[in-house]
């Protein structure tokens, strides 16, 4: 795997507090797309990156905590963006298009702490196109997996990123890991994060939803936590290509990246996850399309297994 880099015009910027933060992707007017897989999904802005829909390109990507609280994170990108004359012209005003998605964060009891305005514009702030941090860091800050068995047997998580290429085409994918699921190594099989039994071993949730002596022996934990922990988790991110692509392909290159989902989270899509995946393309690189999206769903399991292990 490559060292993580950008295609020319993207940056990427993290803001942070001890509980939540937020990840603003700058895309220098990239033509997006996006796809929503989970049942519990918070968003804003995604059907402007629809296929159907007239606007050609977008200005920035938001990943964020914080719940549906959260989504104020963009107003103070969209700020950052109005004020360096970036957006869509409308008139005398300029609107910057901003689309976001977020996750579920709010793990202290008695308390709301959630990426507001000002955290929103300082992660476009920080935002560069090299040396960009991955861990506990942004929209990544408060994220947990493996909660199959309630928060008490989860592991702490983060926001990971990966890069592959083909000659000179870039894939990168970041994703902010926070899902019921377990984060497996897909090359191995084994299990790098998740649900822990209190002898401090992995329980592999999909094991035990699978193997019939133990599911049966789980069920009541399982349906208990599953239904408790509803809506209070998703993994969220994006690809970004220099490949050239128009909508109907940046579309489709986002909803692959969920194969990438697939091959490290299970379970993965529940009705408790958000899952959501945005695509940016950002370049002139004309190429077959299935190489793109080859190297895509592989960017996206490196990037979630580097959210856990990353250092």
């Amino acid at each position: 795997m490559n060292k993580f880099v950008l295609p020319e015009g993207i940056k990427i910027g993290h803001a942070d507090d001890c509980y939540t933060g937020v990840t603003c992707i700058l895309a220098d007017k990239a033509v997006g797309g996006v796809s929503v897989r989970g049942g519990a999904p918070g968003t804003r802005e995604t059907d402007m990156l629809r296929a159907d829909k007239s606007q050609g390109s977008v200005d920035a990507i938001v990943l964020s905590g914080g719940s549906a609280y959260g989504l104020e994170a963009s107003c103070g990108v969209v700020n950052f963006l109005r004020e360096r004359n970036i957006g869509f012209a409308a008139g005398d005003k300029i609107v910057p298009l901003v689309a976001q998605a977020i996750l579920f964060d709010l793990n202290t009891p008695n308390e709301y702490h959630y990426p507001d305005k000002a955290m929103g514009y300082a992660a476009a702030a920080n935002a560069q196109s090299s040396d960009i941090k991955f861990g506990r860091v942004g929209a990544g800050k408060g994220a947990t997996v493996g909660k199959i068995l309630g928060m008490q047997c989860a592991c702490r998580s983060g926001i990971g990123g990966a890069t592959l290429m083909f000659d000179d085409l870039i894939v990168s994918a970041v994703v902010a890991v926070n899902a019921v699921g377990d984060v497996f190594d897909h090359r191995s099989g084994n299990v790098i994060a998740g649900a822990r039994t209190p002898d401090g071993k992995f329980l592999n949730a999909a094991e035990c939803l699978t193997n019939g002596v133990l599911a049966a022996r789980m069920k009541s934990a399982v349906t208990a936590n599953l239904k408790e922990s509803s809506g209070k988790n998703t993994t969220i991110g994006c690809v970004v290509t220099n490949a050239k692509l128009d909508k109907v392909y940046a579309n489709k290159l986002a909803a692959i990246s969920h194969d990438g989902f697939a091959m490290s989270i299970r379970p993965v899509h529940t009705d408790a996850d958000g899952d959501t995946m945005f695509a940016l393309s950002k370049g002139d690189k004309v190429i077959d399309f299935s190489i793109v999206a080859a190297l895509a769903a592989e960017a996206t399991a490196f990037a979630i297994e580097n959210a856990v292990t990353v250092k």
